[in-house]
């Protein structure tokens, strides 16, 4: 899958995912918003309707799928119920098992490390966090806990909760186009 991409579901937490996507664009990253269903609106856990930039069928349509570089990001954010839902969208989460082990990059943040990137294979000893009280998931996976705000191990980038939202979005515009576009943008905002 070329590109980055933030994955909607109905019960996502609204500010680990907009907090995240001003990151990447004041960035420069054309990250596109997909709401997993058929139609582009998406209701956060505080029940504010999002209209997404795609419906998952146009992301189908119209992405480039095969061999990804690190640079390629699927991004899922936090929140309940809508990590569960992500998780339980099977044709997405087929896309996210042969991005990641095409080398593609995935991020997660809150409980979606937990929900979420647990369904990849192979994380055994990769540091992770996630939102206080869903670290088991990850023990039973083999993943090492990492009680910080964002921890990065490899292609794959996790962040601890709505708190740390802006860390997390300006960690994968460094991954993504350096640290100094990072520092800019993180100027810029005065932080």
């Amino acid at each position: 899958m070329k590109g980055t991409y933030i994955f909607l579901a109905d019960g996502f937490e609204i500010s680990e995912a907009l907090t995240t996507v001003n990151m990447l664009r004041r960035g420069g990253i054309n990250v596109k918003t997909v709401s997993i269903y058929d139609d582009r609106i998406v209701t956060s856990s505080n029940r504010i309707p999002v209209v997404a930039d795609m419906a998952f069928g146009e992301f189908r349509a119209s992405t480039s799928f095969g061999p990804c570089l690190p640079s390629d990001v699927m991004i899922f954010p936090g929140g309940m119920p809508g990590s569960a839902n992500l998780a339980a969208f099977k044709k997405l989460m087929d896309i996210m098992v042969q991005h990641y082990e095409e080398g593609g990059t995935v991020a997660a943040i809150c409980a979606a490390p937990s929900v979420v990137l647990t369904l990849l294979p192979n994380i055994e000893d990769k540091k992770m966090t996630c939102y206080d009280g869903f670290e088991q998931a990850l023990a039973d996976k083999g993943a090492e806990y990492v009680k910080e705000g964002v921890v990065v191990d490899g292609n794959m980038i996790t962040g601890r909760g709505p708190g740390w939202a802006q860390d997390f979005g300006l960690t994968i515009l460094a991954h993504v186009k350096g640290q100094e576009v990072a520092d800019k943008v993180k100027a810029g905002l005065m932080l």
